[in-house]
């Protein structure tokens, strides 16, 4: 039986099997020690029986770096949908979610995300969110099915032109689902208006 646990600077040695995926982004050590030191109860593995990491997500609760334009914030307001449609409130985001191939189906993706609401819920965040590859079907499919959806579709997002989904969860402090939208693959921005 496998086991959610903190993931470990020395998770790194380990986690190969996971990052072997053309569509997982590989980051530098630098960038891992800085989750572990910023947000550690939101960086965790699924353990194997076998010791292996079969799983594991990086996360984070932030806002964006400016004051809300309007306070209160209330995503409800028309000034945000309007002036401030790249305003992010306070809400927990997944920088990092993968599985490596051979413990697919397994539940995982699921269990490591429910993990990071529960700390947005926490928090008091509005939402969790992600990126994904708009080609990665099977990803977007499985957040779909775990209640997220694609908020705004982002262009030219990754280094090789890829185009990205910024999908979205709204949590329990967005009770009348403000903070998500429909037909959100339609929306485009550049990389440049999102922080």
């Amino acid at each position: 039986m496998s086991s959610i646990r903190p993931m470990t600077p020395m998770d790194l040695l380990k986690f190969n099997p996971c990052n072997l995926d053309h569509l997982t982004e590989t980051y530098n050590i630098g960038f891992y020690l800085d989750y572990f030191t910023k947000w550690p109860e939101l960086c965790k593995v699924v353990e194997g029986e076998n010791g292996q990491v079969e799983a594991y997500i990086l996360g984070k609760v932030e806002a964006s770096p400016y004051p809300a334009p309007v306070e209160p914030y209330d995503p409800g307001l028309k000034i945000y949908q309007k002036k401030f449609p790249n305003y992010l409130p306070w809400h927990a985001h997944i920088t990092c979610l993968t599985v490596a191939p051979s413990a697919r189906r397994l539940g995982h993706a699921t269990r490591l995300s429910v993990t990071l609401e529960e700390v947005g819920d926490a928090q008091n965040a509005w939402f969790v969110d992600l990126f994904v590859r708009v080609d990665n079907v099977a990803a977007i499919k499985l957040y779909k099915n775990m209640g997220y959806s694609i908020y705004r579709r982002i262009t030219d997002y990754y280094n090789d032109g890829s185009d990205a989904y910024d999908m979205r969860k709204p949590l329990k402090r967005d009770k009348q689902r403000k903070t998500v939208r429909a037909n959100g693959e339609n929306i485009k921005v550049h990389p440049s208006e999102v922080w």
